[in-house]
């Protein structure tokens, strides 16, 4: 595998003024073996020019142009044009370290069930640290997303799911399509090192996302993969059912003269004690 192409793949739509950090990250990697295609989603910003700049200092850097149409829509425009077998998105304004590449192919190259490669990550930009999520399995992955968009993937599962759903056009992108290429069977593996740097911006796009927006993609994503949710958590009766239990439990505790007395004495008691022992040191 020290031969195989990868392909990255950077969207850019109104992130010029990031994108240079973007492609030196790529050009810094020690795997050498890679081609870059920047995809220019219709931006009004100086996106074709930087990229442009980078085409000439490496032949393995690629721009294409396309109508705005979206993340989604963006990333499938630029792996139609990959020779890759492998696959790692990286969006205009993050960035990844220098082995990231090196590391993902010598896990798949080790481990022939895998399906996706990621690694941990940081922040950086207005707010910087370790960036925390939740370890991968599938019931997690039925909550919430602990994926981030630079994954490494097969070209093969992107075109076996269809690509990045265009339907996702107010986020969570990333989100579904894990969804869509794990739900069916395949390894995960998270790598014990930083590779991934996600710059955190006032005014990023999750932290636009509103409610009716959220709603949208949440209520797309739970028909869409209705099988995969029902496995993870069960028939909607089970759940229903679930529901009603929990209810009905907490009502008898509520009932239950024990019960009150003791969360008043565990909650109450406990912060006077404290509050006397605070009194007492002083």
């Amino acid at each position: 595998m020290k031969n195989q192409l990868i392909t990255i793949i950077v969207p850019c739509y109104n992130q010029a003024q990031y994108l240079e950090e973007a492609l030196q990250s790529v050009l810094d990697q020690t795997y050498t073996d890679w081609e870059c295609i920047i995809v220019n989603d219709g931006s009004p910003d100086q996106t074709e020019e930087v990229a442009k700049k980078w085409v000439d200092k490496d032949s393995r850097f690629k721009y294409v142009y396309k109508e705005n149409g979206g993340l989604s829509s963006a990333r499938n425009f630029g792996i139609e044009y990959t020779r890759g077998e492998f696959i790692l998105p990286l969006d205009a304004d993050d960035k990844i370290s220098t082995d990231y590449i090196s590391l993902a192919i010598a896990a798949f190259e080790n481990d022939a069930s895998l399906k996706v490669v990621y690694c941990k990550a940081e922040r950086f930009g207005d707010e910087v640290g370790i960036w925390r999520l939740q370890p991968f399995s599938l019931l997690d992955l039925a909550r919430d997303n602990m994926i981030f968009c630079s994954a490494m993937y097969k070209k093969a599962d992107w075109e076996l799911v269809g690509g990045y759903d265009v339907n996702m056009i107010y986020g969570l992108e990333d989100w579904e399509f894990w969804i869509a290429i794990l739900k069916n069977g395949g390894d995960v593996k998270c790598l014990d090192e930083v590779g991934f740097y996600y710059r955190i911006k006032t005014n990023s796009m999750i932290k636009k996302l509103d409610i009716e927006k959220r709603k949208y993609s949440l209520d797309y994503i739970s028909i869409k993969h209705a099988d995969f949710f029902v496995e993870q958590f069960g028939s909607f009766f089970e759940l229903n059912n679930t529901i009603i239990n929990t209810k009905n439990e907490n009502t008898n505790k509520l009932k239950s003269e024990k019960f009150v007395i003791d969360v008043f004495c565990n909650t109450f008691l406990g912060f006077s004690l404290f509050g006397l022992y605070k009194i007492k040191k002083h």
